[in-house]
């Protein structure tokens, strides 16, 4: 397993870091075994996974069950789990009560939490040995009010997602996830900052990229962001699905040769 140590390592010797977001215990074991540095347990799970419209329906539960089944299959990777809309930005006692429950139960390495306004729980999480990824740019639990859109397209905005993240890397934050956001904005803030910066949509001079298990390997989506690219193509199963109700019921499966063979009724004729 990469330790936190190791990959501020990455980032100073200029090695990429790869991440990948999963949700469950199969594709959690498929990451592992490709190598891959770090696992993002994401709040996205609720679109990908769970059917929701929203990030905004994904409860701390959720997390919880699919974080834990993510351990399972990868025992040996560093896990980010998501604090869920709603189980954070309350107030510190809550967000803090939150944040332990999430870190002890949910196998997770570190926690993530979306926007800079964040800073002061990042801080008081450190405090308690909490390891917080901090996420700016555009940051899904707040669609509602920012869209889903490129972020610090302004030089007004660029300089407050500057100001933030320099922010969070003074409160404790480990690493920053960056998403959406012009490639040239995302250079300056990764050669600013001393922790590891993972981009997605954010172009090639992060630290490091983060991609969705089913948006990279084209699993159950129907539409993919600019900055996806698909690494492979899970609907053949729709077509092997297709042909498997065809053989069922045509009589075509099962065939002998998917049968258990011993003449037992026989017996009972004796």
């Amino acid at each position: 397993m990469k330790t936190l140590s190791q990959l501020h390592q990455m980032k100073r010797e200029n090695e990429k870091i790869t991440m990948v977001t999963a949700y469950d215990y199969p594709s959690a074991k498929q990451v592992e075994a490709a190598d891959i540095d770090m696992i993002l347990v994401g709040d996205s799970l609720g679109m990908t996974v769970l059917g929701y419209e929203s990030t905004v329906d994904v409860t701390l539960e959720d997390m919880l069950h699919h974080s834990r089944a993510v351990r399972r299959g990868a025992p040996n990777t560093f896990v980010v789990v998501d604090m869920p809309f709603g189980s954070v930005g309350i107030d510190m006692t809550t967000d803090l009560n939150n944040a332990v429950r999430l870190y002890q139960q949910s196998g997770g390495n570190a926690l993530k939490v979306e926007g800079g306004h964040l800073t002061p729980f990042i801080q008081q999480a450190t405090h308690m040995g909490i390891p917080i990824v901090a996420h700016l740019g555009l940051t899904p639990q707040s669609v509602g009010i920012l869209g889903y859109k490129m972020q610090g397209a302004s030089k007004a905005a660029a300089t407050k997602l500057i100001e933030d993240a320099k922010a969070v890397e003074k409160a404790g934050a480990v690493a920053l996830v960056l998403e959406a956001i012009p490639s040239d904005l995302a250079k300056v803030v990764s050669e600013q900052l001393s922790i590891p910066v993972i981009g997605i949509g954010a172009g090639k001079d992060t630290d490091g990229q983060v991609l969705v298990y089913h948006d990279m390997l084209s699993y159950g989506v129907d539409r993919y962001a600019k900055f996806v690219k698909q690494y492979g193509d899970f609907s053949v199963g729709i077509e092997a699905l297709k042909t498997y109700h065809q053989e069922v019921k045509s009589g075509m499966f099962p065939s002998e040769a998917y049968m258990y063979q011993k003449q037992i009724m026989g017996e009972f004729n004796d």
